[in-house]
């Protein structure tokens, strides 16, 4: 499949020469455009329905790439990364520490659980987290654990003690305290690695979604904790999002993470996506526009998520 190159000040986006760049789902600023072929070696695939989008901005991470799909190759995509990650850092450091959020996130790492990756993946090793949790028990059906747990997590063979749920007996400002110590512990003992560069736990990976709002773990926008620079782990409970209380881990910590995903799906959160990654540089950016890791941070999103790129 030919690809041409549009180049702006703030993206740079490879589209497939049979997207008609008038479709009025793409959206592109008002400047000059020049075009030129990409040429790839040993590309002898079939071409599929999938196109990908490169965004590098100043104020995101040096590395990162935004990817577009077709819904059924989404979960695909996704599986493959954590996967590979997940062999990657199994090999290197003999564990993958791998951070989860809510929401259809789960639903699309399903794919996990299908050959090959079910069967190749050293799930002994994995030990999980949670990037936010809802302060409620954890057979309610607001908390993200039980979400990971019945559709994920109980068909795989981690041991239980490498599973992290939040101590839900306790309050809000409690259960973050809790957490941030159990982490602090797991730096410690050298199964977190530890960033060289900011001294905040450094997770292999962390699964993030974003809001139709922005907001990422339950950083939301305008609100104080997005400012937070010192706790690992923060409360929150005035949430604009129902259940108001809740804990998450802060942007010291997202940042200092090897790899991130940003899972976007939906016409919905279009508007935000568009926001997040043409980027204003004003100082009220959305959070999911402040993601930006020591290591790589990758986009993926569907056809209706990215309609206003």
């Amino acid at each position: 499949m030919a690809y041409y190159t549009y180049t702006h000040s703030a993206l740079h986006l490879r589209i497939p020469s049979s997207l008609s760049l008038s479709n009025p789902n793409i959206h592109l600023p008002s400047t000059r455009i020049s075009f030129q072929p990409l040429r790839f070696k040993g590309l002898n695939a079939k071409p599929n329905n999938r196109f990908i989008c490169k965004a590098v901005k100043s104020s995101m991470a040096a590395s990162s790439q935004v990817e577009i799909f077709e819904k059924e190759e989404l979960a695909v995509s996704l599986a493959k990364y954590t996967a590979d990650l997940s062999n990657k850092f199994t090999h290197q450091r003999g564990a993958f520490t791998v951070c989860l959020s809510g929401g259809s996130l789960i639903n699309y790492l399903r794919k996990l659980l299908e050959p090959p990756h079910v069967d190749s993946i050293e799930w002994a090793k994995w030990h999980v987290f949670w990037v936010d949790e809802r302060v409620v028990p954890k057979d309610h059906q607001d908390s993200n654990y039980k979400l990971a747990f019945d559709g994920f997590l109980s068909k795989v063979p981690i041991p239980p003690g490498n599973v992290y749920a939040i101590n839900d007996t306790l309050s809000a400002e409690g259960a973050a305290d809790d957490y941030e110590t159990r982490v602090k512990h797991l730096v410690n003992s050298n199964v977190i690695a530890s960033s060289s560069t900011s001294g905040f736990p450094k997770f292999d990976l962390m699964l993030l979604g974003m809001g139709p709002d922005g907001h990422v773990a339950s950083l939301f926008p305008g609100h104080p904790l997005v400012q937070e620079n010192k706790k690992w782990v923060a409360s929150i409970t005035d949430s604009p999002k129902p259940p108001p209380e809740r804990i998450t881990f802060t942007f010291p910590v997202i940042n200092s993470s090897a790899y991130i995903a940003l899972f976007v799906t939906g016409t919905g959160k279009a508007d935000a996506v568009h926001s997040a990654l043409r980027g204003s540089g004003t100082a009220d950016k959305l959070p999911a526009a402040l993601v930006s890791p020591e290591g790589e941070l990758k986009w993926f999103l569907d056809k209706g998520a990215a309609s206003k790129l």
